[in-house]
């Protein structure tokens, strides 16, 4: 593994009652350990562990591209500061990598677009076709499959949210194999049970007081697609 452990060093916070320092699972949990190639952040929304995973890939030193709009009619200086509350200990020094989000993922395919107007073989980089040609879910797994082929620290916020399931697999055997090889780690927040079936990962419950490791077949998400699919009828509300 590339990244070993990260430590939360939540005597630090500046304001507990200010989001993200107000997570009670962030002020409780001291360290996070990093031993397998693809670690899985899971857990509700606003739990944390979206913004918790932004904030290790800055502290990992990975640059990661932000949306041109940016004005808020409500701003919260604190929101983007908890990497300054981590400390991150490395097997053999740092590697490079790269951040995905969704919204992050639109702006960079529009400013490769641009680049690739006087520089086209850029795109043999990320699969050899404009990515913005492509339908969502295509150009996705074109990334995908170009960028994780190389060695790196890999962060993915929700991939999934473009992806159909049989695609969501698709990319669950590309994280597999190439974190099979050893020259790519994965750290992924997900809502998805597809990616959350990948053998030998580690799993952390973003949903208690604390992170907690926790096995596939006791998550949230494997338990209530699992009881829908055998009767979708007492979930439908009439």
């Amino acid at each position: 593994m590339f990244l070993k452990q990260a430590a939360i060093h939540s005597e630090t916070f500046p304001d507990t009652d200010a989001y993200p320092f107000c997570l009670e699972v962030l002020n409780r949990t001291e360290t996070l350990a990093f031993d397998q190639g693809i670690t899985l952040f899971c857990g509700e929304n606003g739990t944390g562990k979206s913004t918790l995973l932004k904030a290790l890939a800055i502290c990992c030193g990975i640059h990661i591209w932000e949306p041109e709009f940016r004005l808020r009619c409500e701003t919260n200086p604190h929101e983007n500061q908890l990497y300054r509350h981590l400390a991150v200990t490395w097997d053999q020094g740092p590697v490079p990598g790269s951040y995905f989000g969704s919204q992050n993922f639109s702006h960079f395919t529009r400013k490769l677009e641009e680049w690739a107007l006087n520089d086209r073989p850029m795109l043999d980089y990320f699969g050899g076709k404009s990515l913005i040609t492509q339908s969502h879910g295509q150009s996705l797994m074109s990334y995908f499959s170009s960028r994780y082929q190389r060695k790196g620290l890999y962060f993915l916020d929700e991939p999934e949210t473009a992806l159909s399931p049989r695609t969501q697999v698709d990319l669950l055997n590309l994280i597999i194999r190439e974190s099979g090889k050893g020259h790519a780690q994965f750290v992924i927040a997900t809502h998805s049970p597809i990616l959350m079936a990948s053998p030998d990962a580690v799993i952390y419950n973003f949903d208690g007081p604390q992170i907690v490791p926790v096995q596939y077949e006791d998550t949230d998400y494997y338990r209530l697609y699992k009881a829908f699919m055998t009767d979708p009828h007492p979930f439908i509300r009439a």
